[in-house]
């Protein structure tokens, strides 16, 4: 059985699939595309970008891709930072950033899907001076060459403390192609076999729900289930449907599933759901315990980063047993624990987490703003992040070491307080950061946005706080949001709320 692909709902089969891929990656050789060049995407999710990545593989060719809430001159940026030869986008997409591109670079623009346009409430008008992708589908023969080792992803960091990070890969030529590796842990990480069906909708811009739905696609024989946008309610309807058997969903998913009344939680068949995994955001314990409990022990946790790959992985019952882990490094990989002078920790005290994992390859940036001073300690590297490993080798995350806040001499972790504040009834969405303080260095402030008809204060947020978080922990100013400037990938610019605070302290920390 061959694996379609379904966009909110309408089928593609892996036939018209792979017709489309070899008839862009003709397209993209007449342009003088070749191995090791790169592309870059502005795509929202659209089951032709996998089209889009199979073409690339074909060819040998990177694809840098951006995410679509960019700024014009940050997209500029990028399809120069990452020398692309072709830019590809939806055509409302590419509608602002026009005027900001090379007149010589060739940019093809994509029709954008009615669900897409609906969901969105964007037109499919194609900005002047792009190639239409429908006409040169129409107009090229199917490539023919053999397909390259795989080369894959060009991502870029979001850019919150400055310009983006161009992540490039290492390839080695004479080693062992990742496409295969990608089946190996389809199958192994995944568990996924012949006629499952994977489901997604967080934004394929971002490198795992992107890098997952690739072991899928190499694979073959699985089915992937693309939606523009998660809708607690909908992916319900959608796992009933499809049969769903493997999905996607990130911690902010679940809690607005849970949040859901009782009777429409109740409405759906789950039950052909063997495997979720989620990664980029710590997992409140409650939170998972509770979709533990509703979707029974199929949850899976994997701590990951675009510079190293997915490192971790930690199942349903292990969580039950080591509550706040993120698991074990996977086989092949080496974690250590290392203070600011780079040595290592004793087992179970908070440090800096260096990692290697030979999975993936080493990586390097692209701009000088991604520099690797005191990120890379031999083979080993770390992307900032805090944490300490137990006896049994089991990883916990504290927090990004950039977010950690130092008030009064302690050490206080955003993670800890925001896992206890998103539970709170009122509230739809957090984020805990440090602003400046005259007396204690820093204090800790909470910006929270309100669940509909719902309104909260300070001394409710210090009330449902108390029983749960030592004193030191409490806010001790509260910001009320319409919206945090929060990605769909579940990452918050917490930059752009920390902003304010800091542009008239005269320091930084």
């Amino acid at each position: 059985m061959a694996g379609d692909l379904y966009l909110a709902g309408v089928r593609t089969s892996q036939s018209e699939h792979l017709a489309n891929a070899r008839r862009i990656a003709a397209d993209m050789v007449s342009r003088g595309v070749g191995p090791n060049d790169s592309i870059a995407v502005l795509l929202r999710n659209d089951t032709m970008m996998f089209a889009l990545m199979e073409a690339c593989r074909l060819v040998g060719v990177r694809f840098a891709l951006i995410n679509w809430h960019a700024a014009p001159k940050e997209v500029k940026y990028i399809v120069k930072d990452s020398q692309s030869k072709i830019l590809y986008g939806h055509s409302d997409l590419l509608q602002p950033v026009m005027s900001e591109l090379s007149k010589d670079l060739p940019v093809i623009a994509f029709p954008v899907p009615e669900c897409i346009q609906q969901s969105y409430g964007v037109d499919n008008r194609s900005p002047a001076g792009t190639i239409s992708l429908t006409k040169l589908l129409a107009s090229t023969d199917q490539y023919e060459g053999e397909a390259q080792k795989l080369r894959g992803m060009f991502a870029y960091t979001s850019g919150s403390t400055g310009r983006p990070k161009g992540i490039k890969r290492a390839f080695n030529e004479d080693g062992p192609d990742r496409w295969d590796a990608f089946l190996g842990l389809c199958r192994n990480l995944m568990g996924a076999q012949d006629g499952d069906r994977f489901y997604v909708s967080a934004p394929l811009y971002h490198s795992a729900p992107n890098t997952l739905s690739s072991f899928c696609l190499a694979a073959g024989d699985v089915d992937i289930l693309v939606d523009p946008k998660f809708d607690p309610e909908g992916f319900l309807q959608t796992v009933e449907k499809f049969g769903i058997t493997h999905a996607y969903i990130v911690p902010t998913m679940c809690i607005r599933l849970l949040k859901l009344p009782k009777e429409v939680r109740e409405k759906y068949d789950v039950s052909s759901l063997r495997f979720t995994i989620s990664t980029g955001s710590p997992w409140p314990i409650e939170v998972k315990n509770e979709m533990i409990d509703w979707f029974g022990p199929i949850l899976n946790e994997s701590y990951g980063a675009s510079e190293i790959g997915f490192m971790t992985l930690i199942s349903s019952d292990e969580a039950k047993a080591k509550p706040g882990s993120v698991g074990k490094i996977l086989p092949g990989g080496t974690v250590k624990v290392l203070d600011d002078d780079f040595n290592e920790v004793p087992t179970g005290e908070v440090g800096t987490l260096y990692i290697h994992l030979p999975t993936y390859g080493d990586f390097e940036y692209t701009n000088q703003d991604g520099n690797l001073d005191g990120q890379r300690q031999g083979n080993l590297s770390t992307v900032g992040d805090m944490g300490y490993v137990d006896e049994d080798g089991y990883i916990f995350i504290s927090d990004r070491k950039k977010d950690m806040i130092i008030s009064g001499g302690a050490n206080i972790f955003p993670a800890e307080i925001e896992a206890e504040l998103i539970l709170m009834p009122e509230i739809a969405d957090c984020a805990v950061f440090g602003a400046p303080d005259p007396e204690f260095g820093e204090s800790i402030v909470a910006a929270v946005t309100c669940q509909p008809d719902k309104s909260v204060t300070l001394q409710d947020v210090k009330a449902w706080l108390e029983p749960r978080l030592a004193k030191f922990k409490i806010p001790r100013k509260l910001d009320v949001h319409d919206e945090l400037p929060r990605q769909d990938s579940g990452k918050i610019f917490k930059a752009k709320l920390r902003a304010p605070y800091w542009e008239e302290a005269g320091r930084k920390v």
